[in-house]
């Protein structure tokens, strides 16, 4: 057992995460899914290694939207992320793991609550590029954030996140002159594991082609909230 924070506004409450094996996980993450989709809010599971730009990414999405949405925040440690979104004026809970690499439905599902609709809801996994793959956590879709300062072998490396992932967006492409990455080495692993998956250049520092990604979302969000 693990114990992880809830934090919303000014109000902290620990509880206990039960380490659970794949069939619980998944059957409640389905549980939780069917719920989302009877409220219309359309979730999304933002994944990518820890200091690509999830938050500044979706600090971008969120205010492009023509819908209200939250966001849950899961970290290890810290609630940095979470009030730089509540600072922007975007709804953010925070979940702190204390040490798993991933989150889990249940934990998510908690941190929701329930008085939220008609909207979309993110929520931006742990730092990691392998464990939160593996977690179905309620979404309609996963989000995989890359970045150029990664360099072009990541599909390579870490082909799960890849190979799931519905959308990636592949930030700080305003650096692509500065550094040492080759986007067709970067694209041919992809479309090895993903042929379908539509690939985002995007700065989140500049806003530079999030708004076509957030066209695509908007689209897919469709057969949820409308």
């Amino acid at each position: 057992m693990n114990a992880a924070e809830i934090k919303s506004g000014p109000e902290t409450k620990q509880i206990d995460v039960m380490e659970s094996v794949y069939s619980r996980n998944e059957r409640l993450a389905a549980e939780f899914n069917a719920k989302l989709t009877a409220l219309r809010v359309f979730c999304v599971n933002v994944m990518g290694a820890p200091g690509v730009g999830k938050t500044s990414a979706l600090a971008r999405i969120v205010k492009l939207l023509n819908a209200p949405a939250r966001v849950i925040e899961g970290d290890i440690e810290s609630d940095i992320d979470s009030k730089a979104l509540g600072a922007l004026g975007i709804a953010a809970t925070q979940i702190n793991t204390g040490g798993a690499c991933h989150l889990e439905a249940p934990i998510v599902a908690k941190a929701f609550g329930g008085d939220f609709s008609d909207g979309y809801l993110f929520i931006e996994n742990i730092g990691n590029l392998v464990c939160p793959a593996e977690f179905m956590i309620g979404e309609h879709i996963k989000l995989l954030i890359s970045c150029v300062t990664e360099g072009g072998d990541k599909p390579y490396k870490y082909p799960l996140a890849f190979e799931k992932a519905d959308a990636i967006l592949l930030n700080k492409s305003d650096l692509l002159p500065y550094v040492d990455f080759d986007l067709d080495f970067f694209m041919g692993g992809v479309r090895k594991l993903n042929p379908a998956a539509p690939v985002f250049q995007v700065s989140c520092k500049t806003g530079a082609g999030v708004g076509e990604a957030v066209e695509w979302l908007s689209e897919r969000a469709k057969t949820v909230i409308g």
